[in-house]
């Protein structure tokens, strides 16, 4: 699950309030989203709603409520169009196996779901990725009606969990497959055009985030 770390790991930081874990060897899952797709106001209501309960307890909750909204079609939901799906894939496909190693990806209309085992650090692949689609979907947001606002397409912020164990993995494979299906997206994991799962085949998974 793991291979030799190239350089000496860079281990914990953080940007905002979410810590991030960019270590070489370590697979991980990375969410980001559209910079509409979840307003401050309901982030603010919702760390006070959750402030009395214990930290672990406060994150999955969190977490649970933040993916039911997102999974909602919150915002503009640019990724909706076919052209700019098809952007943000090429984008996650373009450096596979030099930058960092792809195992499973889904771009839904508000956010995309990545499994990777990075081979330079996590955050410049994140902003190579947001970089690129971001100008590329404002150079054509008019012309393709794409409905983004303000000046950034993406959240400055985005999640990553470390993968623990094998467990751990093929659960957070069949979330990521499983998300349009459980959406109401698709019938069927295969049937989602902007996933890994119409290549690799998905396993069964339950519709809660894996921890």
């Amino acid at each position: 699950m793991s291979t030799a770390a190239p350089s000496p790991a860079p281990g914990w930081r953080s940007r905002g309030y979410l810590p991030h874990r960019d270590e070489y060897g370590l697979l991980q899952a990375v969410t980001f989203r559209l910079a509409d797709s979840l307003p401050q106001e309901k982030l603010q209501a919702l760390r006070h709603s959750l402030s009395t309960l214990p930290q672990t307890t406060q994150d999955l909750e969190r977490r649970k409520q933040i993916e039911a909204w997102l999974d909602a079609g919150i915002g503009c939901c640019a990724l909706r169009h076919p052209a700019l799906a098809a952007t943000v894939e090429t984008a996650l496909l373009h450096h596979d196996a030099q930058r960092y190693r792809l195992l499973a990806w889904c771009i839904m209309p508000n956010h995309v779901h990545v499994l990777l085992h990075p081979l330079t650090p996590l955050a410049g692949i994140l902003q190579s990725w947001k970089s690129y689609t971001g100008r590329w979907a404002l150079a054509r947001n008019a012309e393709l009606e794409l409905g983004v606002p303000g000046k950034s397409l993406w959240m400055r912020e985005y999640w990553d969990r470390y993968i623990r164990d094998e467990t751990h993995l093929e659960n957070v494979i069949a979330y990521i497959h499983e998300n349009p299906v459980k959406a109401g997206l698709a019938p069927a994991a295969a049937l989602w055009p902007w996933s890994s799962a119409r290549h690799l085949g998905t396993p069964s998974s339950s519709s809660a985030p894996p921890t």
